[in-house]
């Protein structure tokens, strides 16, 4: 079977002529001609004769290279089949049957029912929240979704169920999201980790005694005991009508580093310090560094607070939280969860781009001196009590509702969960089983 490519080349050739430049415009005609036969394949040029043998010669040898590379077919697979793990392209997911996989497909399926059996016991209009967290900063959605979820097995959909589709807040989730920006930082040398934020940020946050210790790794590990108050919300979280039913009682402020607090104002304060350093938006960051690179939609929004905007460079930025507790924060379909969730699992790579630096992402995955087995702002499983029952190489994003987002290296899986009650272990665990010779 042969068939034939046309290709039109043009070029520019300058002539001297008597002391005068002339361009003269030229233009070839190329066919290049594949014959097929056996799965052997051969390439022949063909080119109209010219009056130009050198610039024609050359123009055959770059064609020829062109020729004889490899085909590449439109799934990302060589002519000598895919290599490597599969990345999925921008508004496509491929998916396999489970059992192509080594999955048990009816084992699959019950992991699924109960999934989808675990429904939340959030309010479906929210109209929970400000009960739940206190009094509101930013916007909230009028409904949600009810529970769905995808997961995602050696690179593959294997299953999806619910409203994948419906774009919600997805809480703390935000906050692994807001370390992923702080590793583009780090990449990009705009900070180091271990130094004191108070050395680039001179905002004022970070003048007294106390605030100046402040690095940017505690702040990541929830170990800063930054003391201050970030858009009308104090540090200490003492008062119903600021901060709901999660209201703290007062307590003697730490030493940084030494003392771990689960602790939304002072990840608000990391935001702040990252867009100051960053010197743009932190979503217009994640937007071009990190989600446009994965081939996420442009559905998600990360929503700020109405009160938390700053001047940079004469231009008026919204700095963003970690999460929904105030309102605002990262809203975002199951889809787009997932396509994170996947850059975590293959180590802050997609394709052949390193987006994340490989010490960060294993830095955020590193259990802190002090935390509850946490990381980089995200939750691990090092002492098997965060996701029990499952590896201890586990990890994974929390959100309130329950929003989550988890990730087993051991079996090269991702699984998203939105809006459930339970330990989200309680589904993955069920995943797993259906795993046939599951390590």
């Amino acid at each position: 079977m042969a068939d034939y490519i046309g290709l039109q080349v043009g070029y520019l050739f300058r002539q001297q002529d008597g002391g005068q430049e002339n361009a003269i415009a030229l233009s070839e005609v190329v066919r290049v001609r594949r014959c097929c036969s056996n799965n052997l394949c051969l390439r022949f040029v063909e080119l109209r004769e010219g009056r130009y043998s050198l610039i024609r010669r050359i123009i055959i040898a770059t064609l020829l290279m062109i020729a004889l590379a490899p085909v590449t077919i439109i799934s990302g697979q060589s002519s000598g089949g895919q290599k490597g793990p599969y990345f999925p392209p921008p508004g496509a997911w491929a998916r396999k049957d489970p059992g192509e996989l080594g999955m048990d497909p009816a084992r699959l399926a019950e992991a699924v029912a109960f999934a989808r059996s675990r429904e939340a016991t959030r309010e479906i209009d929210f109209s929970d929240q400000e009960r739940i967290f206190g009094s509101l900063l930013g916007s909230i959605p009028t409904r949600r979704a009810t529970t769905n979820g995808v997961v995602i097995y050696k690179g593959y959909v294997v299953a999806e169920f619910g409203d994948t589709t419906w774009v919600d807040p997805t809480y703390s989730v935000a906050k692994s999201m807001l370390a992923t920006v702080a590793g583009i930082a780090v990449r990009d040398g705009l900070i180091v980790l271990d130094e004191p934020v108070g050395k680039k940020i001179k905002d004022g946050g970070y003048d007294s005694p106390h605030n100046r210790l402040v690095t940017w790794k505690m702040h990541l590990q929830q170990e800063s005991e930054w003391e201050g108050e970030m858009f009308g919300k104090k540090h200490d979280f003492v008062g119903r009508e600021q901060f709901g039913e999660g209201e703290r009682q007062p307590r003697a402020l730490q030493p940084p580093g030494s003392f771990y607090e689960y602790n939304d104002v002072r990840i608000n304060r990391l935001g702040l310090s990252l867009l100051r350093v960053l010197r743009k938006p932190v979503p217009e960051v994640f937007r071009d560094e990190v989600m446009t690179p994965i081939g996420a939609s442009n559905g998600w929004k990360w929503v700020p607070y109405h009160n938390s905007y700053v001047d940079i460079d004469g231009r008026r930025m919204a700095s963003v939280s970690g999460g929904t507790r105030w309102g605002g924060g990262m809203w975002i379909d199951s889809w787009d969860m997932a396509r994170f969730g996947y850059l975590w699992l293959r180590g802050g790579r997609w394709g052949d781009r390193q987006i994340l630096p490989p010490e960060f992402v294993r830095g955020a995955i590193t259990p802190s001196a002090h935390g509850p087995d946490y990381g980089y702002l995200w939750w691990l499983n090092t002492e098997r009590r965060n996701y029990p029952d499952l590896p201890a190489s586990v990890y994974g994003a929390r959100g309130a509702g329950s929003n989550t987002i988890t990730i087993s290296p051991e079996h090269d899986l991702v699984v998203i969960w939105r809006w459930h009650r339970g330990n989200e272990a309680e589904f993955v665990r069920r995943v797993i089983a259906a795993i046939r010779n599951a390590p």
